[in-house]
């Protein structure tokens, strides 16, 4: 067989998350997502290693934000398959949470130079839940912080208190 189509860096993150929560939280099936996620880490390796990939703060921050998504996006779905009442509003809001995590493996692309392979759905009802959304760039924001820390501590130049 000849494989047209193999899960990038971001898309073998995002399904470790998933299996991690799986394995946790369907406990009849533990084995089967212990060994998966040995494969994919095998594969995350495997392209780590290829590439060059320089593991850095950033790309921690956008895995945890993916993971936490996952979770969240878990425990909604969860709500449905166990029969429990529709909400809308908490359907609309996993809606919303895919759009950010599609956001977060779309950066994790950028970082790696693998941008070619993104997810474009990322609007998702992203307006009606703008208390969810992420600040991908810290460094957009550090002016903004070091005002705020000067604000809170204005005895210091740096904002950071000198004990």
């Amino acid at each position: 067989m000849n494989r047209k189509w193999l899960p990038n860096l971001a898309e073998l993150l995002d399904r470790l998350s998933i299996h991690q929560l799986k394995e946790v939280l369907i406990p009849e099936q533990k084995e089967k997502y212990r060994l998966e996620m040995r494969w994919i880490c095998h594969d995350i390796d495997e392209l780590i290693q290829e590439s060059g990939i320089e593991f850095n703060s950033e790309l921690l921050r956008l895995i945890i934000i993916n993971a936490q998504i996952n979770a969240h996006i878990w425990y909604n779905e969860a709500k449905a398959r166990n029969g429990e009442q529709q909400d809308v509003q908490l359907l609309r809001l996993t809606h919303g949470l895919n759009g950010i995590r599609n956001r977060a493996m779309n950066r994790i692309l950028d970082m790696i130079g693998d941008g070619d392979r993104k997810d474009w759905k990322v609007d998702c009802l992203a307006a009606d839940f703008a208390d969810w959304e992420v600040a991908f760039d810290l460094e957009e924001d550090e002016h903004e912080i070091r005002d705020l820390s000067q604000e809170a501590n204005p005895n210091t130049s740096s904002g950071r208190s000198r004990s």
